[in-house]
């Protein structure tokens, strides 16, 4: 299907991706007339027709309106007629205004029946809609028996005025602003039933979400030495094990291999559990409880650890039941439908997506998978509390130009005014939809009440929540700035609030990074960039800044920042991934990776060296040259791909996640919490950690698995490209002697571990190391190739 000549794109969960392009006539007229001939369109008013009759009929249509043919899940589900009520016959019974749009509708025959599907279909259509920003009212005229159209008319906000007399029928005469509709929406916000939020909770589809999530329990706890699985017998490759739980008679049985860095692939359909030697139904909650002893986690917080296992399963059976995102359809898709695409979260977590704070409507409405598109709320804020930075480009009043536009920044000035406040002493400032009327609609009711705060209302640009949940991407305008925003939600070990202190320095801090990237002649060489984060806004709450001395979640409830959009950043021919997309498996099993390198047109060596080439090389050069380390996980990098192939990354998350490892360096005030202490032995596992344990580690299995691709071979691409630069950089040779990435092995650093202990708060962002969890080492599986001689093919791809 040629998705370029769609116009608009909706993804409605549990059912799938609505989109629309314009009526093609005469290709799309057989498919309209066998619709228009069914009992059910007896409204439609073209029963009888000829398909030459039908074509005619829309040749004219088009000529007084805008005809579209809608898709969900790329078949044709539903018409739409748009036309400018002043030149229609109901001209003659309502003041027309400016603004006004009419519509008709008529939805294809179903195959099989869908629950929510029509209005579904409404929900879509309304949103297209009132997309176009002239667009202010919906103005329809259904047949007064219509009894089905009239109920969901009325459920998306119409207010029905008067009967009036049409040539054609007899009909109500019904008004939906935007005013009503978003009220409307307000009210049931995923416009689900109680039902539908559990609709994806199938018997099956539990099964086998907790087989997955066992599974990856089973590889974690045992890579981080939290359960001893014990070997009974081997088969080639593949051991026979056996492993005791904490309840006496439980155990579990499974055969796996174990990869390099003690990663265990595991035969998922040979996990059997038993009890008292009898087979036994597993499931991945009742595994955690079996094992809790050994996990050493307080018995006060392991109910919130069950929670967030119990909301990663609810998340995961969602993903597994959601339509039209498989890797087929991945390897050309756009941005946003790979970044909402992703099925796991992060690959060493056990509670990854827990997300405490959301209902089940939240979800929906909020969660990268669902891709519902969001609104976000604007505040002004008064500057006697707030604090507002922007980078050394940028000012505050080009900042709200090119995010807002005159139009919405003058109606806020009239909202301020209204209420006897001066615009000169305010902030504007986005908000999230849940934090506001989750947390600071009332906490912050003290502030609102003596107008320190003012609700602004919702902006219309429409943005999509990103993997990272608080970060939203713009949709309307995608050259726009990202949004990031606070949300007092438990997720994945920490609060996700932004800090005000933090925000006062985050412009500052992107400068100084990308000033030190763009005047690298190897960087630039290699095309690395970052995404700066070029302003900031937090707000300080006295009352609770009073209350506590220390870190909280309370002050860090109300900031925001904007990121540059990688979107102008892009060459002709070239598209953006998110790099978690790598490790990738869709709900089929299929596996992105390989797919993505076959439909690349090059081998797995070549692809994975320009890989490298692009993610790993400049990240060893900022550790080696600059103590300048990131944090490189899949959701903080996006690939820029040519015919499918990295050409060069990008790096986001800066301010929060960036850091260089040495005090000695002198640094301004605005950046001077770069500098972070790391123990000297601590500061090689930014790269052992954080690219060979927590990205490679799982890429290597991907491909031994989906690809039958050797995990000797991958490692050895990695340590050539490690080799590769060492000889580019010889004026660093005392420091790789220092950081030896060829060393015999490596401390072993536990995430799990982490959350184990403190699942609030992992770590202290000011002091990373303080926290982190040890046990023992890993053999290191480049070391072997520290002095073997670089191939020729493969140091020419590593130049």
């Amino acid at each position: 299907m040629n998705y370029e000549s769609f116009i608009f794109k909706k993804y409605i969960p549990a059912i799938g991706t609505f989109r629309l392009r314009p009526l093609q006539i005469p290709q799309d007229i057989a498919l309209i007339h066998d619709w228009v001939n069914r009992d059910y369109a007896s409204y439609w008013g073209l029963q009888g027709y000829s398909v030459e009759q039908v074509e005619a009929e829309y040749r004219k249509i088009a000529e007084q309106s805008l005809v579209y043919l809608g898709f969900c899940n790329d078949q044709p589900a539903f018409l739409l007629e748009c036309y400018d009520p002043e030149h229609h016959a109901l001209s003659e019974h309502y003041a027309w205004q400016a603004g006004d749009r009419g519509m008709h509708i008529l939805v294809a025959p179903a195959e099989r029946p869908i629950a929510n599907f029509t209005g579904s279909v409404f929900t879509v259509i309304m949103d297209f809609i009132f997309s176009d920003p002239a667009a202010q009212r919906i103005v329809v005229e259904p047949d007064i028996n219509n009894e089905k159209i009239h109920a969901l008319n009325k459920r998306v906000g119409f207010e029905y005025q008067k009967v009036i007399t049409l040539p054609n029928k007899t009909a109500h005469l019904a008004f939906c602003s935007r005013e009503q509709y978003r009220a409307a929406r307000g009210k049931n916000p995923v416009s689900v039933s109680p039902n539908h939020v559990v609709a994806h909770l199938r018997e099956d589809v539990w099964a086998h979400v907790n087989t997955l999530h066992l599974c990856k329990a089973i590889s974690e706890f045992a890579h981080e030495l939290l359960i001893t699985p014990e070997l009974q017998f081997s088969e080639g490759d593949w051991g026979h094990y056996r492993l005791k739980t904490d309840k006496p008679g439980v155990e579990y049985s499974f055969r796996a291999q174990v990869l390099s860095l003690e990663h265990w692939y595991i035969d998922k359909a040979s996990v059997e559990k038993f009890v008292d030697g009898d087979k036994a139904a597993s499931d991945s909650l009742s595994f955690i409880l079996e094992v809790s002893e050994g996990l050493g986690i307080d018995p006060s917080i392991l109910p919130t650890y069950m929670e967030e296992i119990t909301s990663t399963l609810y998340g995961s059976a969602y993903k597994h039941t959601k339509k039209g995102v498989d890797v087929a359809q991945l390897l050309d898709a756009d941005f946003q439908t790979v970044e909402t695409a992703m099925m796991e979260g992060h690959p060493a977590f056990l509670a990854n997506n827990g997300r405490i704070g959301f209902d089940a409507a939240d979800y929906q409405a909020y969660s990268p998978e669902a891709a519902a598109p969001v609104k976000l709320i604007w505040l002004a804020a008064h500057k006697s509390k707030t604090v507002f930075a922007c980078a050394d480009d940028l000012s505050y009043t080009e900042l709200l130009e090119q995010e807002l536009g005159n139009s919405t920044l003058d109606q806020f000035t009239r909202t301020l005014a209204r209420q006897g406040l001066d615009t000169d002493d305010y902030w504007f400032m986005p908000v999230h939809p849940w934090q506001w009327y989750n947390k600071l609609a009332v906490i912050f009711a003290a502030d609102i009440a003596a107008r320190h705060l003012v609700c602004l209302g919702f902006v219309e640009d429409v943005y999509l929540a990103q993997q990272s949940i608080r970060t939203f991407f713009n949709t309307s305008h995608p050259h726009k700035r990202y949004v990031k925003t606070a949300l007092s939600i438990l997720n994945m070990g920490f609060m996700r609030g932004l800090s005000p202190y933090y925000m006062s320095t985050t412009p500052a801090i992107n400068d100084c990074i990308n000033g030190l990237i763009e005047h690298d002649p190897y960087l630039a060489e290699k095309g690395f960039s970052i995404l700066r984060e070029v302003a900031a806004v937090g707000y300080r709450n006295h009352y609770y800044e009073t209350a506590t001395a220390k870190d909280s979640p309370y002050k860090k409830m109300l900031s925001a920042l904007w990121r540059e959009s990688p979107v102008p950043q892009l060459k002709p021919g070239q598209r953006l991934m998110t790099m978690a997309a790598l490790l990738h498996t869709d709900a089929q099993g299929t596996a992105l990776l390989p797919e993505l390198i076959k439909s690349s047109g090059v081998d797995t060596a070549s692809w994975l060296r320009r890989y490298l080439n692009c993610y790993l090389s400049p990240l060893l050069h900022c550790f080696y040259a600059y103590d300048l380390v990131f944090m490189p996980h899949g959701e903080n990098l996006i690939l820029v791909l040519e015919n499918n192939v990295p050409v060069r990354a990008i790096m986001k998350d800066i301010a929060e996640e960036a850091a260089i490892m040495n005090k000695e360096i002198v640094l301004s005030e605005k950046v001077q919490r770069l500098s972070v202490f790391v123990p000297e032995e601590l500061k090689i596992l930014s790269i052992f950690t954080d690219f060979f344990d927590l990205i490679f580690r799982y890429m290597s299995h991907i491909l031994v698995e989906h690809g039958g691709y050797s995990e000797q071979r991958f490692w050895q691409l990695v340590a050539e490209c490690v080799l590769d630069y060492q000889r580019t950089h010889p004026e660093l040779a005392d420091k790789f002697e220092r950081y030896d990435l060829f060393a015999p092995e490596f401390i072993r650093s536990c995430l799990n571990r982490l959350q184990l202990g403190n699942n609030q708060q992992m770590i202290d962002l000011a002091d990373p190391a303080k926290n982190l969890k040890f046990v023992g080492t890993l053999k290191n599986p480049i070391a072997v190739f520290k002095t073997k001689a670089v191939a020729p093919d493969i140091a020419e791809a590593c130049v």
